[in-house]
C-alpha cells in the first residue's frame, strides 16, 4: 500500500466513523456516497512530487448510487488545500444531497447528462460542460439522463471559522 492508498483508506474510515456516530450504518453511509472528509482536513499531505494517475490504478468505492474514485488530496506548496475525485453516478441517481460547505468546487462532465443545483435553481450540464459550487452557496448534483453520468470534481480551500472577504 502506498502512501495515496493509506490517505484514502483513512479518510474513508474517518467517513465511515462518523457516519456511524451520527446513528449511520457503514452501509447507509457506503449507499449515500458521503460527502468525503474537505480538503486540508488533519493529516492531508503537502503534495510537492509531480505524478500521473493511472484510471486502472484509482481506488474505487461502489454504492447504491454510482462509484467514486479518490484521486488525490493534500496541501500544495503554495497553501492551497485540494481534492480530488471522479465520481459514477447512475440515471436517476444523485451521488449525496444538496449542500454547501466552506470550501469551493470545480466540476467538469466527462459523459451523461448532470443537472447542477445552483442554490435551488437546476441547470443542465452535458459532456466537456463545467459547474462552479461557490463557497457557502447550496448546490448538488443528480443525473437526468438514460444513461450513467461520469463527472470530475476538483475542490479547493479549506473548512475554517475565517470569514469570507
Amino acid at each position: 500500500m502506498n502512501r495515496r492508498e493509506l490517505c484514502v483508506a483513512l479518510s474513508s474510515f474517518a467517513a465511515l466513523a462518523v457516519a456511524a456516530g451520527e446513528g449511520q450504518s457503514a452501509a447507509q453511509a457506503q449507499d449515500n456516497m458521503a460527502i468525503p472528509a474537505p480538503p486540508g482536513s488533519p493529516g492531508d499531505p503537502v503534495l510537492s512530487t509531480q505524478r500521473s494517475f493511472r484510471f486502472g490504478d484509482l481506488p474505487v468505492v461502489k454504492t447504491a448510487n454510482g462509484e467514486v474514485r479518490a484521486v488525490i488530496r493534500g496541501i500544495l506548496p503554495t497553501g492551497e488545500a485540494i481534492e480530488l475525485h471522479e465520481t459514477t453516478v447512475l440515471p436517476g441517481h444523485m451521488p449525496h444531497p444538496a449542500h454547501k460547505h466552506r470550501h469551493s468546487e470545480f466540476g467538469m462532465v466527462r459523459e451523461g447528462t448532470m443537472e447542477f443545483n445552483n442554490d435551488g435553481k437546476p441547470e443542465r450540464v452535458g459532456p466537456g460542460g463545467v459547474f462552479f459550487g461557490a463557497s457557502n452557496v447550496m448546490h448538488g448534483l443528480k443525473n437526468v439522463g438514460e444513461t450513467t453520468a461520469n463527472y470530475f470534481v476538483i475542490a479547493i480551500g479549506r473548512e475554517s471559522d475565517v470569514q469570507p472577504v
